[in-house]
């Protein structure tokens, strides 16, 4: 399928485990192309609004990286299997709704259904990126496995995905991710 008109004409969709950098990754990019040219997008922002909301939580607080978030976070991962059960497409779409710039990163890709559902709407405009790290870089930046969450689909759904466009190793290389990230932008330019 051709991108949409007046669609995005790129979509990046980021991928990795949690503490791998994926945040730090969609940042750094966006602020070498500017916000004005770039959304950085997170799937779990739609799902946590509505989570809060039907749970009666604060839903700034779900947002950052707290004791608060982590309190729910696997209630919050089972109750959003639900919801993309009966409708997998659910938080894609609530995400894209109104972003106007033409460079999409999707910093929270975590399933095969949303690469699909990505694909099917936007068609070739679509990438899938995956940022690795080392279990021990992983750690050094508060890195903790816990049963629940690091083993199910929310963490593990892309694992043997296999064909990614791009793969960052964010290891702490600071040099090595610099040349990552500059090839990247280098692409993202070429699409404009």
């Amino acid at each position: 399928m051709a991108p949409l008109r007046g669609g995005p004409r790129l979509v990046l969709l980021f991928s990795g485990k949690r503490k791998s950098g994926k945040d730090f990754v969609t940042e750094a990019l966006q602020s070498r192309l500017g916000a004005d040219i770039c959304a950085v997008l997170r799937l779990s922002s739609p799902l946590k609004e509505q989570y809060a909301q039907e749970h009666g939580l604060n839903f700034q607080r779900l947002l950052d990286a707290s004791t608060y978030k982590e309190a729910y976070r696997r209630d919050m991962i089972l109750w959003g299997e639900e919801k993309r059960q009966a409708d997998p497409g659910c938080f894609c779409r609530k995400v894209v709704a109104g972003v106007s710039q033409p460079v999409w990163l999707v910093s929270d890709t975590r399933r095969v259904s949303d690469i699909q559902w990505f694909r099917e709407t936007y068609g070739a405009v679509v990438q899938t990126v995956r940022v690795v790290a080392s279990e021990q870089s992983r750690q050094q930046r508060g890195w903790v496995f816990t049963p629940g969450v690091d083993d199910v689909e929310s963490e593990c759904g892309l694992d043997n995905f296999g064909d990614f466009d791009w793969v960052i190793e964010n290891h702490g290389d600071k040099q090595r991710l610099e040349e990552q990230l500059e090839n990247l932008t280098e692409f993202v330019h070429a699409r404009l």
